[in-house]
């Protein structure tokens, strides 16, 4: 995208011309200057991406990871299959929890569906660190169908890429890896947390991986700060 060619986004936003039946005036104003500030959220969510795929070559991965999957036990090279990018998100559902983490069930159940259309493009992995047979009769509970998972049952692949905490227990995590002339790199981990949240919100992450927060962020209610998701209602 070539910034220097971009229309200002309030010029954007005045030729949208979109009106709803009895808004007023006022609510006008104030939508199009909201128009013009998501125009430029769009583009600042591009720039973002375009400097994420410009990082330098990641730490090549050396370990000799190894899951077990439910056709058995498979290493951390095959869960590439055929692609050349492997998408693995660290599921908070360890041994010591008596059911798995609220906010991740609902992120994953939202990615469920997804999941063919991810793997068009790349390989999908979700990591946990209960037995196989645990995670796949949580899966058959929640009635989900694509989700790949696997245990990793040394917790090896857990430590070394932040899906443990500093207590010890099992933590969420989202990272991406490139296989490129046969050698294995991390490409991109999230890493908004504790330290890097704003006062008075939830440490969220950028992008956010939750089309339930997005959905509730247009709305007059937003995320509460005191809500989360849970596994029934």
């Amino acid at each position: 995208m070539d910034h220097q060619q971009l229309v200002p986004a309030a010029v954007l936003a005045a030729k949208n011309g979109v009106r709803f039946p009895n808004e007023s005036e006022e609510y006008r104003i104030a939508r199009d200057a909201l128009l013009a500030e998501e125009i430029e959220l769009r583009r600042h969510i591009e720039r973002v991406a375009v400097q994420r795929r410009a990082l330098p070559p990641g730490g090549e991965v050396i370990k000799d990871y190894r899951f077990e999957g439910v056709d058995g036990p498979i290493s951390f090279s095959e869960l590439f299959a055929d692609k050349d990018t492997l998408v693995v998100y660290s599921y908070m559902f360890g041994p010591e929890r008596e059911r798995p983490c609220p906010m991740c069930t609902s992120l994953l159940s939202a990615w469920d569906g997804e999941v063919p259309d991810m793997q068009q493009r790349v390989a999908l992995a979700v990591v946990a660190l209960s037995p196989i047979g645990r995670l796949l009769a949580f899966k058959k509970e929640r009635g989900w169908h694509y989700l790949p998972l696997y245990s990793d049952p040394t917790g090896d692949y857990s430590r070394d890429y932040h899906a443990i905490g500093r207590g010890g227990g099992d933590d969420a995590a989202f990272n991406v890896f490139t296989r490129r002339d046969g050698t294995i790199r991390h490409f991109w981990s999230g890493e908004m947390g504790q330290v890097t949240a704003d006062p008075g919100e939830d440490p969220r992450g950028a992008p956010d991986l939750m089309p339930l927060w997005t959905v509730l962020d247009c709305t007059p209610e937003g995320r509460a700060p005191d809500w989360y998701p849970k596994l029934s209602y």
